[in-house]
């Protein structure tokens, strides 16, 4: 964390609260770093052990997850396998839920966190403190923007600092720290300008030479909304929103406004639905009737796009790289009765024949998606534009190799920036490869006019499909675009 991210505008709630500075780094918990330093956070008495708070297991993995991605792992890959996923995994459904929530805000909300607690720092927090930096995180998160009682979100942060070497000295900075994050909490927030806090300044930059200024803060503010829950059922979408809750979307779709564990959510376990954004559908529509068809869904996994093909009748393979993604794969199509042929390999290297239709949803920064994986905003670099879109000319090559005469090649990615979308068809036309456009239609897309470009081309936003209830509006932000081949 820093002291200063920006985005103030104005008034000095957190400067007339501040007390004498204290210097020096913290001992025994007790002073430096910190603007009114509280002799609060004392060990206790020897010989008395208290009882271990409740919720503090829950609040000790959202550290550690938030932890990981502040030192540059993804969200994803420390949820998907070791120590910390299998801490996680042991969770009780409830507890589970709260820390992905946790999370989620300690993420989602990270600019506006930075910018509370850099109020009451004389210097920004060391590097080499252990979980200090993510313990105050994912503390402040739920004091600011999580319907939990103050007094325990800073008690519960001071004993989970107190549980980490590295933190431990400085438990007393974390409850003095915290304390006066809560004190303070309605003015800091009416001072803040969370769009410019909580986005990268060099993704608003390009968001808005693409979209507008207007729309890039459109798509900021939807990505601070927590995500729905998107499922894409086999069959009777209008009986299953009643059922859970939800509505139908315009594609089939249907959202819900659900949290906890998906496991337990009605419909699972018979294997009626799976999760899959209304945006990340839209690819394989573009295929048209798939039926009977030779599909190969390149770079597969996590296996939306390939049960949906599956289920519409394609004779469908589904390659990845990961082993570990694919058995995930593997088991969803079991739990909902359906199959496709698997095939572990490198997208960019595999020859294994020629298809009816090729479906590419290229790795990509995923910009799109940052409502749903925070941790981009958090993780994500400009260099790493540059990166991708290499590795997606690699891939859109070897597909169109894999690509019979008169195929169809549909070529996607969930992220919002043109070098990663549209430049990609037009390098095509530069390069005379063998294929032609073919543009999508409004109609074959739901009469969602915002979404088809003037170029025939798929361009969804977080700011499209706006409903009624604004927590259940938005889209992931994704590029789709049909090619035949000549």
């Amino acid at each position: 964390m820093t002291a200063d991210k920006g985005g103030r505008k104005g008034g000095k709630a957190g400067d007339t609260a501040r007390p004498a500075r204290r210097e020096g780094r913290p001992n025994n918990g007790q002073g430096g770093g910190f603007k009114g330093a509280s002799g609060a956070g004392r060990p206790p008495q020897a010989g008395r052990r208290p009882p271990r708070p409740q919720g503090l297991e829950a609040r000790a993995v959202a550290v550690q997850l938030v932890d990981g991605v502040q030192k540059g792992r993804l969200l994803d890959a420390l949820l998907d396998k070791g120590a910390v996923a299998e801490r996680y995994q042991r969770l009780d459904p409830r507890d589970r839920g709260l820390a992905r929530a946790i999370v989620g805000y300690a993420l989602r909300r990270h600019g506006q966190i930075d910018d509370a607690v850099g109020r009451f720092l004389n210097r920004p927090l060391p590097d080499d403190a252990g979980t200090l930096k993510a313990v105050i995180a994912v503390s402040a998160a739920q004091i600011l923007f999580m319907d939990a009682a103050d007094h325990a979100a800073v008690a519960l942060g001071v004993e989970l600092a107190g549980t980490d070497k590295g933190a431990q000295p400085f438990k007393g900075v974390v409850n003095a720290v915290l304390r006066r994050v809560s004190e303070n909490k309605a003015a800091i927030l009416a001072e803040q300008d969370a769009v410019a806090l909580n986005t990268p300044a060099w993704l608003m930059a390009r968001w808005s030479a693409a979209y507008g200024e207007d729309t890039a803060r459109a798509i900021a503010e939807m990505n601070a909304i927590e995500p729905t829950l998107d499922l894409s059922v086999k069959s009777d979408p209008e009986g299953w929103a009643t059922r859970l809750g939800g509505v139908r979307l315009p594609n089939g779709s249907v959202r819900v406004a659900v949290t906890g564990a998906i496991e337990k959510i009605d419909g699972y376990e018979e294997g009626a639905w799976w999760v899959q954004d209304a945006a990340a559908t839209l690819p394989v529509r573009l295929l048209g009737d798939v039926s009977g068809k030779k599909v190969i869904d390149l770079c597969a996994a996590p296996g939306g796009k390939t049960a949906q093909l599956a289920a519409l009748g394609a004779d469908v393979t589904a390659l990845d790289v990961s082993y570990h993604r694919l058995q995930r794969l593997e088991r969803n199509l079991h739990r909902l009765g359906l199959k496709a042929n698997l095939v572990k390999a490198d997208a960019t290297e595999w020859l294994g024949g020629t298809f009816d239709m090729v479906l590419l949803d290229a790795p990509c920064t995923a910009t799109g998606t940052l409502r749903r994986h925070p941790d981009g905003a958090v993780s994500k670099k400009p260099a790493d534009v540059a990166t991708m879109a290499a590795l997606q000319r690699r891939l859109i090559d070897q597909a169109i190799r894999m690509l019979r005469p008169g195929g169809l090649l549909v070529y996607a990615t969930c992220s919002l920036e043109p070098e990663e979308g549209p430049d990609q068809i037009r390098r095509l036309k530069l390069i005379e490869a063998p294929l032609d456009v073919v543009p999508a239609t409004v109609d074959e897309l739901f009469g969602l006019a915002e979404i088809v470009t003037p170029d025939g081309f798929v361009r969804t936003l977080p700011s499209h499909l706006q409903l009624e209830d604004r927590r259940l509006s938005g889209l992931d932000g994704f590029f789709a675009a049909r090619l035949r081949r000549q």
